[in-house]
């Protein structure tokens, strides 16, 4: 059995970057590491994300970190709360901001190390730093917002503005 958070608290997820149940996307795993700190995903890129020649397309760099954040995001509400990943209400978050820097290029043919962790205050609203690294050289540095929400009350809302 898959003891990923996305297996667990979201086993018919369909988004394209962490949904377990989508037919074609990248199925994202997140697991706590072992510091209890950080939420680990380990990523092999598809030759079909190459940007530059031997190099990795950056907004496949900001997919996989905006899904491991939200990831990360959503398993430290589940931990203040005293829950596990799958029981109800469930808990969902969605993009507040996103922020990358891409320090170094990331190199086609590496498995990715995304860490990432909740920084400062768990709310409504928190902070998530995520690293990438290539093997032993850090290749983007991420510093985000999720926002915690009920979906269904989003998505009602996105369709009616969409209606004017």
């Amino acid at each position: 059995m898959n003891d990923s958070l996305q297996h667990r608290a979201a086993p018919d997820g369909i988004c394209y970057g962490c949904g377990c149940a989508h037919p074609s996307g990248l199925h994202v795993q997140s697991h706590w590491d072992a510091d209890g700190i950080h939420l680990l995903c380990r990523h092999t890129p598809d030759a079909t994300f190459t940007g530059w020649p031997g190099l990795v397309y950056g907004g496949l760099l900001a997919m996989l970190v905006d899904c491991h954040s939200n990831w990360a995001a959503m398993a430290y509400h589940y931990r203040a709360e005293g829950r596990e990943p799958g029981s109800l209400p469930r808990i969902d978050c969605v993009t507040g901001q996103l922020g990358l820097t891409y320090l170094k290029p990331t190199p086609m043919g590496v498995e990715l190390l995304l860490k990432a962790r909740v920084e400062g205050e768990l709310g409504r609203k928190s902070r998530v730093i995520c690293e990438v690294w290539a093997g032993d050289v850090l290749t983007v540095r991420a510093d985000s917002v999720f926002v915690r929400v009920d979906t269904e009350q989003l998505k009602l809302q996105a369709h009616r503005q969409g209606q004017h």
